[in-house]
């Protein structure tokens, strides 16, 4: 049934278990991040992080048709976005152990607001009035959540804007790979470039935790497991469709977000994130709203011609 689905449905609900999954390893984050430091948990997310895509590659019949080849022809651009997921990953798991969770996961799901900006160098899109209109309404609704110059402003909510540029880059130089290049190998580059640069991080600042038990130990794989997951499913839809298409789906994380910190962390950030979630959410929707008007013009003016 999946594979009957056209591609734009298929990428849908791709992101969609991506950012469910995303969500459930940023909630594991916050109940480790009392006792281990967001570098190292960085290390053990992107070491365990590599399990879904290694499995995904070996049962892959395409690729080991082709040989099971395992040099990329772009391997400089697969290796250099492991430091946008180390930035990302950074800038994030601090953010969760300093803010409430929805507040921090709404923050860093303003990545459609940069997904559509790094769209124009990246990969020589245009974008119009109504698209730039709908990215300063969502980065208004940031701003709101936020809350600078108020009493409860904390410099940390700065950080979960850092992980949305990284995680953003991540997703639009996706699409500079060949098509013909397993979404599992790419991911793996970044992977493995992402566990050397999280690990010299921690070398060079906190230094290693030991871990405190066995328990903690099957966490630390499950982050893993779950984060890996799901930047192979995000990758994934991004190949198969245009970013600008996607990106106002990843705003479902907020609602994620939101019902997982009530649930496991008896937090309710009603206040701080309304109203600057509905802007967040607004400019995502206009930009969906856009897209299906360009989409019907240019079949109106297919049928003319």
């Amino acid at each position: 049934m999946f594979q009957n689905m056209s591609p734009f449905v298929r990428a849908v609900l791709t992101i969609l278990l991506a950012i469910f999954l995303f969500d459930i390893m940023g909630a594991v984050i916050k109940l480790l991040g009392e006792r281990y430091s967001p570098q190292q948990l960085s290390v053990f997310r992107n070491l365990f992080g590599l399990l879904p895509s290694l499995a995904v590659l070996w049962y892959s019949k395409d690729w080991q048709n082709a040989g099971r080849p395992l040099i990329l022809k772009q391997w400089k651009l697969g290796l250099a976005r492991g430091a946008f997921v180390v930035l990302a990953q950074f800038c994030f798991y601090l953010s969760l152990t300093k803010l409430e969770f929805a507040t921090a996961s709404t923050i860093a799901f303003s990545g459609p607001i940069f997904v559509t900006a790094l769209s124009i160098p990246i990969l020589g899109h245009t974008v119009g009035l109504w698209r730039w209109l709908a990215v300063g309404i969502g980065f208004a609704g940031v701003v709101m959540v936020m809350q600078p110059g108020s009493g409860i402003f904390n410099w940390y909510a700065i950080l979960p804007l850092g992980a949305a540029f990284g995680y953003a880059s991540i997703s639009v130089s996706a699409r500079l790979f060949d098509e013909s290049v397993p979404t599992a190998l790419i991911n793996i580059y970044a992977i493995v470039a992402a566990v050397v640069g999280s690990a010299i991080l921690t070398l060079m600042t906190s230094g290693f935790t030991p871990i405190a038990s066995t328990e903690d130990w099957y966490w630390l794989i499950a982050i893993g497991v779950a984060g890996g997951a799901a930047v192979f499913c995000l990758i994934s839809a991004y190949r198969m469709t245009e970013p600008s298409n996607l990106s106002p789906f990843e705003f479902f994380g907020i609602p994620f977000s939101f019902a997982l910190g009530w649930y496991f962390f008896a937090e309710a950030p009603i206040d701080r994130l309304m109203p600057g979630v509905l802007f967040v959410i607004g400019g995502g929707l206009l930009i969906v709203w856009r897209e299906r008007q360009v989409k019907k013009q240019k079949q109106a003016s297919a049928e003319f011609t």
